[in-house]
């Protein structure tokens, strides 16, 4: 009787939630639809927050505290005609839960506009006067109304080439599409890692003819031909790319040529148009044809221009290799190298090498050195964030880990503005500083800089406005605090000459090899070499934190039209590739709405 008894107040329970949650949303789309702006800010806490991904405002938008959010909502749905809100059951059904230190009722609804569908979630709690009010609302557009993506129920019938007796098959199809001897691709995607592909993916669904360049031979040789040891720092089941989950027995953390593999076959099997052995070599904007001149140099020595309305950056946050200026390296004799050109220390068993970074590439590099015997000492040049990859990395997958779909966890992950990643990462670091306290210590005992983000939020703040400065510790921290792995502080050189690292004191840290884990220019490096400087300052800057809190120029129109811009991890790429398509498929059909 108890476990009955149990299971009864279980369901009354969630019913209560969903009642809750269903009169909440439909106060929400009384007051919304009747324009009364008294009714719908007494739906929301006068601190609520409201971030809309293209479904209001055809833009990504924060807006901050009650009375903006009333304003903007209203000022936009005369437009929008926002309607059709239901929590559907097929979605993660309304749940108590506690989002930053507050316990609260979230849930997920879908909606439709006069554009396309939506998805969002809300979180409510209980105000002063009693009522249940939101404190987040976020609404994202999911599709476009006659336009859904192919795929499922919707899926192409293969009707021009399945038993086309006498006609082309599949393969012919595929071969000719490929070509690209008769047309222009209407999207050129530059880079074929994750990002590309996942774009490319989710264009291709949508219909609109894309073509992915990649400068390697092969589609995942970006990721192959990295260092003999890396693997996925992120665990599996938050890293799937669009429509083709991981196999189930794939390890939790990915090795790159595992996933360089995976790439090669997702292309294929998600039918994307890709070029290897392909330079984007440069582009001009021809404004009264409203598309680009793009030249793409062939590895056979060929060259072609291309007339797309869209090119797509997808060459990663980090681009080409950043060579410091370091002083006296050019009179060092042994061998020098940046970090993308290092593949394995064997070979360099017995020598010494000098790692100039502390990132997490120079942590990996180092372990792997070490592996091998080489004596291998690590040269800090400025603070690092230290975090070990399990369990304190993992903290920032917490969303992934709860019960429901992917496609659920992904809504809630792109539903929280600014203001709030903030608090919640402070509060995820506070966390981090209690689970790798011994490792903090002992790095700081050793006289290694260690910090935990300007303000206190961490190796993820500092990913998305620097793209380095931390390194998720796979156990190099722990050989740094026993001295079995050096460590130098940069102050302390003097200069490089022949046979090392001449300090100030007069001593000699002599090297075979130094290794330079110095990072990568930012994207617009690309744009730069490409497109030339004033191109550069007409976007403005790529990727960091821009005035609204929001990543510059990422995933969403830019200053130069048909210009745009994807990178980040997988999560980021299979997110945020869905928003960036349905703009350019908007784009194609002329339903851009203003910014």
């Amino acid at each position: 009787m108890d476990t009955e008894d149990d299971g009864l107040q279980e369901q009354r329970a969630a019913l209560e939630l969903r009642r809750v949650a269903a009169g909440w949303l439909a106060g929400f789309e009384a007051a919304l639809a009747s324009g009364d702006a008294t009714a719908l800010g007494r739906m929301f806490h006068a601190d609520a927050h409201w971030r809309d991904v293209l479904a209001f405002t055809w833009h990504v938008t924060p807006v901050a505290g009650a009375d903006a959010i009333v304003q903007r909502l209203l000022a936009e749905q005369g437009r929008v005609r926002a309607r059709g809100f239901v929590l559907p059951a097929e979605r993660r059904a309304p749940r108590l839960v506690t989002r930053l230190g507050t316990r609260c009722i979230e849930a997920l609804y879908e909606f439709s506009t006069a554009i396309g569908g939506g998805a969002g979630i809300f979180r409510l709690s209980e105000a002063e006067d009693g009522l249940m009010k939101a404190w987040l609302l976020s609404t994202t557009l999911q599709s476009i109304t006659g336009h859904e993506e192919r795929i499922g129920a919707n899926r192409p019938s293969g009707s021009a080439y399945s038993r086309n007796f006498g006609g082309d098959n599949w393969a012919d199809v595929r071969r000719k599409a490929a070509a690209y001897e008769d047309r222009d691709p209407a999207v050129l995607v530059v880079g074929g890692a994750q990002a590309g592909l996942a774009v490319a993916a989710r264009l291709n669904r949508l219909g609109v003819d894309t073509l992915v360049v990649e400068k390697w031979p092969r589609i995942g040789d970006s990721w192959r031909k990295r260092y003999h040891s890396l693997a996925l720092h992120n665990s599996i089941h938050i890293n799937h790319l669009p429509y083709m989950p991981f196999p189930p027995s794939w390890p939790t953390y990915i090795p790159k040529d595992m996933l360089g593999n995976w790439f090669e076959f997702y292309a294929d099997a998600m039918e994307i148009n890709c070029w290897t052995d392909t330079e984007f070599a440069g582009a001009e904007w021809d404004g009264p044809a409203q598309c680009w001149n793009a030249r793409l140099k062939r590895g056979d020595g060929s060259e072609r221009v291309m007339r797309p309305r869209h090119i797509v950056c997808a060459n990663g946050v980090s681009s080409y290799p950043m060579m410091p200026d370091v002083p006296g390296l050019d009179a060092f004799q042994g061998t020098v190298m940046h970090s993308e050109g290092f593949d394995s220390g064997a070979g360099w068993g017995g020598k010494r090498a000098l790692i100039l970074g502390t990132g997490s590439s120079a942590n990996d590099m180092a372990l792997d050195l070490h592996s091998h015997g080489v004596h291998t000492t690590m040269i800090q040049r400025g603070s690092t964030t230290v975090v070990s990859i399990n369990p304190s990395a993992r903290l920032n997958e917490a969303v992934w880990d709860e019960p429901g779909t992917m496609e659920d966890a992904d809504v809630i992950a792109s539903s929280v503005p600014p203001p709030l990643v903030l608090r919640n990462y402070r509060a995820v670091v506070k966390r981090m500083m209690e689970l790798d306290r011994e490792i903090v210590e002992g790095l700081r005992r050793i006289g290694f800089k260690h910090d935990i983000g300007e303000d206190e939020t961490g190796h993820q703040m500092k990913y998305f406005r620097r793209g380095g400065g931390y390194n998720l510790d796979a156990g190099s921290s722990e050989l740094l605090i026993k001295g079995e792995i050096g460590l130098l502080q940069y102050d302390r050189i003097e200069r490089f000459v022949a046979e090392g690292a001449l300090l100030h004191d007069g001593s000699l840290v002599p090297a075979d090899l130094v290794l330079l884990a110095t990072g990568y220019y930012p994207q617009q490096e690309l744009i730069r070499r490409s497109m030339g400087e004033a191109m550069v300052e007409r976007i403005g800057p790529v990727w960091g934190i821009g005035p609204d809190g929001e990543l510059n120029n990422m995933y969403k129109r830019t200053p130069q039209q048909g210009l745009w811009f994807i990178a980040g991890g997988l999560p980021q790429c299979r997110i945020n590739s869905k928003f960036l398509a349905l703009q350019i498929k908007a784009m194609e059909l002329g339903q851009l709405g203003p910014l």
